[in-house]
Protein backbone atom coordinates (compact mmCIF):
# COMPACT_ATOMS: atom_id res chain seq x y z
CA UNK A 1 0.00 0.00 0.00
CA UNK A 2 1.43 3.40 -0.96
CA UNK A 3 1.25 6.04 1.78
CA UNK A 4 0.02 9.55 0.89
CA UNK A 5 1.59 11.55 3.73
CA UNK A 6 4.03 14.39 2.95
CA UNK A 7 7.55 13.13 2.23
CA UNK A 8 9.61 12.79 5.40
CA UNK A 9 12.29 15.41 6.07
CA UNK A 10 15.58 13.64 6.87
CA UNK A 11 17.02 16.63 8.73
CA UNK A 12 14.02 16.80 11.08
CA UNK A 13 14.08 13.06 11.72
CA UNK A 14 17.81 12.77 12.39
CA UNK A 15 17.93 13.56 16.13
CA UNK A 16 14.93 11.36 17.03
CA UNK A 17 16.49 8.48 15.05
CA UNK A 18 19.81 8.97 16.87
CA UNK A 19 17.89 8.68 20.14
CA UNK A 20 16.27 5.42 18.96
CA UNK A 21 19.66 4.00 17.89
CA UNK A 22 21.12 4.81 21.31
CA UNK A 23 18.15 3.13 23.02
CA UNK A 24 18.74 0.01 20.92
CA UNK A 25 22.44 0.17 21.78
CA UNK A 26 21.69 0.27 25.50
CA UNK A 27 19.45 -2.78 25.16
CA UNK A 28 22.19 -4.63 23.25
CA UNK A 29 24.76 -3.81 25.96
CA UNK A 30 22.47 -5.18 28.69
CA UNK A 31 22.48 -8.55 26.90
CA UNK A 32 26.18 -8.30 25.96
CA UNK A 33 27.05 -8.15 29.66
CA UNK A 34 25.40 -11.47 30.53
CA UNK A 35 24.91 -15.00 29.20
CA UNK A 36 22.74 -15.39 26.09
CA UNK A 37 21.90 -18.13 23.61
CA UNK A 38 22.99 -18.18 19.97
CA UNK A 39 20.70 -19.66 17.31
CA UNK A 40 21.36 -20.30 13.64
CA UNK A 41 19.16 -18.81 10.92
CA UNK A 42 18.28 -20.63 7.69
CA UNK A 43 21.22 -18.96 5.90
CA UNK A 44 23.57 -20.27 8.63
CA UNK A 45 24.14 -16.78 10.05
CA UNK A 46 23.94 -16.41 13.85
CA UNK A 47 21.02 -14.86 15.72
CA UNK A 48 21.04 -13.74 19.36
CA UNK A 49 18.56 -12.32 21.83
CA UNK A 50 20.26 -8.95 21.29
CA UNK A 51 19.42 -8.89 17.56
CA UNK A 52 15.74 -9.36 18.35
CA UNK A 53 15.67 -6.99 21.33
CA UNK A 54 17.25 -4.18 19.26
CA UNK A 55 14.83 -4.91 16.40
CA UNK A 56 11.83 -4.45 18.72
CA UNK A 57 13.19 -1.21 20.22
CA UNK A 58 13.81 0.29 16.77
CA UNK A 59 10.52 -0.90 15.26
CA UNK A 60 8.55 0.57 18.17
CA UNK A 61 10.49 3.84 18.09
CA UNK A 62 10.18 4.36 14.34
CA UNK A 63 6.51 3.39 14.21
CA UNK A 64 5.81 6.04 16.84
CA UNK A 65 7.96 8.61 15.01
CA UNK A 66 6.59 7.95 11.49
CA UNK A 67 3.45 5.76 11.74
CA UNK A 68 2.83 5.70 7.97
CA UNK A 69 6.30 4.64 6.81
CA UNK A 70 7.04 0.98 6.06
CA UNK A 71 9.74 -0.67 8.15
CA UNK A 72 12.14 -3.33 6.87
CA UNK A 73 14.68 -4.93 9.20
CA UNK A 74 17.01 -7.89 8.93
CA UNK A 75 14.81 -9.50 11.58
CA UNK A 76 11.50 -8.62 9.88
CA UNK A 77 9.39 -11.29 8.18
CA UNK A 78 10.11 -11.29 4.41
CA UNK A 79 8.12 -8.71 2.42
CA UNK A 80 7.36 -9.71 -1.20
CA UNK A 81 8.78 -7.39 -3.86
CA UNK A 82 5.27 -6.95 -5.25
CA UNK A 83 4.50 -5.08 -2.02
CA UNK A 84 7.90 -3.40 -1.55
CA UNK A 85 7.90 -2.06 -5.12
CA UNK A 86 5.25 0.49 -4.14
CA UNK A 87 7.39 1.93 -1.33
CA UNK A 88 8.96 5.29 -2.12
CA UNK A 89 9.98 6.05 1.47
CA UNK A 90 10.74 3.41 4.10
CA UNK A 91 13.06 2.56 6.98
CA UNK A 92 15.81 0.02 6.31
CA UNK A 93 17.40 -1.33 9.49
CA UNK A 94 20.05 -3.74 10.70
CA UNK A 95 19.38 -3.81 14.44
CA UNK A 96 22.71 -5.52 15.21
CA UNK A 97 25.21 -5.44 12.36
CA UNK A 98 28.16 -7.69 13.21
CA UNK A 99 26.48 -10.44 15.22
CA UNK A 100 29.62 -12.55 14.87
CA UNK A 101 31.65 -9.74 16.45
CA UNK A 102 29.04 -9.47 19.21
CA UNK A 103 29.48 -13.20 19.92
CA UNK A 104 33.30 -12.85 19.84
CA UNK A 105 32.92 -9.99 22.36
CA UNK A 106 35.26 -7.66 20.46
CA UNK A 107 32.89 -4.67 20.45
CA UNK A 108 32.91 -4.23 16.66
CA UNK A 109 29.17 -4.21 16.04
CA UNK A 110 26.69 -1.46 15.21
CA UNK A 111 23.06 -0.42 15.06
CA UNK A 112 22.26 0.71 11.49
CA UNK A 113 19.17 2.80 10.66
CA UNK A 114 18.57 4.30 7.20
CA UNK A 115 15.74 6.20 5.58
CA UNK A 116 15.32 5.31 1.91
CA UNK A 117 13.78 7.76 -0.56
CA UNK A 118 13.37 6.58 -4.13
CA UNK A 119 16.03 3.83 -3.92
CA UNK A 120 18.60 6.09 -2.18
CA UNK A 121 19.64 6.41 1.47
CA UNK A 122 18.90 9.99 2.56
CA UNK A 123 19.42 9.52 6.32
CA UNK A 124 21.91 7.23 8.00
CA UNK A 125 22.74 6.49 11.63
CA UNK A 126 25.47 4.00 12.53
CA UNK A 127 25.95 3.56 16.29
CA UNK A 128 28.62 1.38 17.91
CA UNK A 129 27.51 0.89 21.54
CA UNK A 130 30.74 -0.50 23.04
CA UNK A 131 33.03 2.45 22.15
CA UNK A 132 29.98 4.80 22.19
CA UNK A 133 30.84 5.96 18.66
CA UNK A 134 28.07 7.54 16.60
CA UNK A 135 28.21 8.32 12.88
CA UNK A 136 25.29 10.10 11.27
CA UNK A 137 24.18 12.07 8.24
CA UNK A 138 21.11 13.47 6.49
CA UNK A 139 21.08 14.39 2.81
CA UNK A 140 22.65 17.82 2.34
CA UNK A 141 23.76 18.22 5.97
CA UNK A 142 27.24 16.69 5.94
CA UNK A 143 28.52 13.67 7.87
CA UNK A 144 29.24 13.74 11.59
CA UNK A 145 30.90 11.65 14.27
CA UNK A 146 30.32 11.85 18.02
CA UNK A 147 32.65 9.97 20.37
CA UNK A 148 31.30 9.43 23.88
CA UNK A 149 30.34 12.69 25.60
CA UNK A 150 32.35 14.90 23.23
CA UNK A 151 30.76 17.36 20.81
CA UNK A 152 30.00 15.99 17.33
CA UNK A 153 32.56 16.86 14.66
CA UNK A 154 32.17 16.94 10.92
CA UNK A 155 34.00 14.18 9.06
CA UNK A 156 35.37 13.90 5.52
CA UNK A 157 36.88 11.17 3.40
CA UNK A 158 40.52 11.38 2.38
CA UNK A 159 40.18 12.54 -1.23
CA UNK A 160 43.77 11.60 -2.13
CA UNK A 161 45.34 8.32 -1.08
CA UNK A 162 48.74 8.38 0.59
CA UNK A 163 51.57 6.34 -0.92
CA UNK A 164 50.67 3.49 1.43
CA UNK A 165 46.96 2.80 0.91
CA UNK A 166 44.97 2.07 4.06
CA UNK A 167 42.49 -0.75 3.41
CA UNK A 168 39.55 -1.60 5.67
CA UNK A 169 38.68 -5.28 5.53
CA UNK A 170 36.18 -7.60 7.17
CA UNK A 171 37.35 -9.34 10.30
CA UNK A 172 35.08 -12.37 9.75
CA UNK A 173 34.59 -12.51 5.95
CA UNK A 174 37.94 -12.30 4.13
CA UNK A 175 37.13 -14.08 0.86
CA UNK A 176 39.63 -15.36 -1.72
CA UNK A 177 38.51 -12.49 -4.00
CA UNK A 178 39.41 -9.96 -1.30
CA UNK A 179 42.82 -11.55 -0.81
CA UNK A 180 43.42 -11.35 -4.58
CA UNK A 181 42.42 -7.67 -4.50
CA UNK A 182 45.00 -7.04 -1.77
CA UNK A 183 47.68 -8.87 -3.72
CA UNK A 184 47.18 -6.51 -6.69
CA UNK A 185 47.51 -3.30 -4.65
CA UNK A 186 50.76 -1.41 -4.29
CA UNK A 187 51.97 -0.84 -0.71
CA UNK A 188 49.06 -1.05 1.71
CA UNK A 189 48.13 -1.33 5.37
CA UNK A 190 45.14 -3.48 6.37
CA UNK A 191 42.75 -2.59 9.19
CA UNK A 192 40.48 -5.55 10.02
CA UNK A 193 37.16 -4.47 11.48
CA UNK A 194 33.60 -5.76 11.90
CA UNK A 195 30.24 -4.38 10.77
CA UNK A 196 29.50 -1.02 9.11
CA UNK A 197 32.44 0.48 11.00
CA UNK A 198 34.63 -0.31 7.96
CA UNK A 199 32.64 2.10 5.80
CA UNK A 200 32.76 4.67 8.60
CA UNK A 201 36.57 4.43 8.70
CA UNK A 202 36.57 5.57 5.08
CA UNK A 203 34.01 8.31 5.84
CA UNK A 204 36.22 9.80 8.55
CA UNK A 205 39.43 9.60 6.50
CA UNK A 206 41.10 6.83 8.52
CA UNK A 207 40.94 4.29 5.65
CA UNK A 208 41.11 4.90 1.90
CA UNK A 209 39.20 1.89 0.58
CA UNK A 210 36.88 -0.78 1.90
CA UNK A 211 36.36 -3.55 -0.63
CA UNK A 212 33.59 -6.01 0.16
CA UNK A 213 33.96 -8.93 -2.24
CA UNK A 214 31.42 -11.28 -0.74
CA UNK A 215 27.73 -11.44 0.17
CA UNK A 216 25.96 -8.66 2.08
CA UNK A 217 22.36 -7.44 2.27
CA UNK A 218 20.86 -4.01 1.73
CA UNK A 219 20.43 -3.31 5.46
CA UNK A 220 24.19 -3.80 5.89
CA UNK A 221 25.10 -0.80 3.72
CA UNK A 222 22.27 1.75 3.53
CA UNK A 223 22.95 3.78 6.70
CA UNK A 224 26.70 3.83 6.10
CA UNK A 225 26.22 4.81 2.46
CA UNK A 226 24.47 8.02 3.48
CA UNK A 227 27.30 8.81 5.93
CA UNK A 228 30.00 8.06 3.34
CA UNK A 229 28.35 10.13 0.62
CA UNK A 230 27.78 13.10 2.91
CA UNK A 231 31.48 12.83 3.88
CA UNK A 232 32.38 13.26 0.20
CA UNK A 233 32.92 9.59 -0.60
CA UNK A 234 31.38 6.84 -2.67
CA UNK A 235 29.80 3.44 -2.08
CA UNK A 236 29.58 1.69 -5.46
CA UNK A 237 29.50 -1.70 -7.07
CA UNK A 238 32.74 -2.93 -8.64
CA UNK A 239 31.81 -1.15 -11.89
CA UNK A 240 31.70 2.09 -9.87
CA UNK A 241 27.91 2.52 -9.96
CA UNK A 242 26.26 3.77 -6.74
CA UNK A 243 24.36 1.14 -4.77
CA UNK A 244 20.58 1.55 -4.92
CA UNK A 245 17.92 -0.03 -2.75
CA UNK A 246 14.67 -1.95 -3.22
CA UNK A 247 15.04 -2.40 -6.97
CA UNK A 248 14.56 -6.18 -7.25
CA UNK A 249 13.13 -9.34 -5.69
CA UNK A 250 16.08 -10.16 -3.45
CA UNK A 251 17.77 -7.86 -0.94
CA UNK A 252 21.35 -8.89 -1.70
CA UNK A 253 24.03 -6.35 -2.58
CA UNK A 254 26.58 -6.79 -5.32
CA UNK A 255 30.26 -6.76 -4.37
CA UNK A 256 31.13 -3.16 -3.56
CA UNK A 257 33.78 -0.53 -2.87
CA UNK A 258 33.73 2.32 -0.36
CA UNK A 259 36.30 5.01 -1.18
CA UNK A 260 37.18 8.70 -1.24
CA UNK A 261 39.80 9.02 -3.97
CA UNK A 262 38.01 9.11 -7.35
CA UNK A 263 41.33 9.43 -9.18
CA UNK A 264 41.93 5.69 -8.75
CA UNK A 265 40.06 3.03 -10.75
CA UNK A 266 39.69 0.56 -7.88
CA UNK A 267 38.18 -2.09 -10.16
CA UNK A 268 41.56 -2.59 -11.89
CA UNK A 269 42.85 -4.28 -8.73
CA UNK A 270 40.25 -7.05 -8.88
Amino acid sequence: MTHTSPPPDPATLLQPVIHIARQAGRRILEIYARAYEVEEKSDKSPLTEADLAAHHVIREGLSTLTPTLPFLSEESPPVPYAERASWRHYWLVDPLDGTREFIKHNGEFTVNIALIDGHEAVLGVVYAPVPDSLYYAARGGGAWKQSGPHEPRRIHVRSRCPERIVVAGSRSHQTPAFKRFLSHLPAYELISMGSALKSCLVAEGVADIYARLGPTSEWDTAAAQCVVEEAGGWLTDTRLRRLRYNTKDDLLNPDFFVFGDTGIDWSRFL
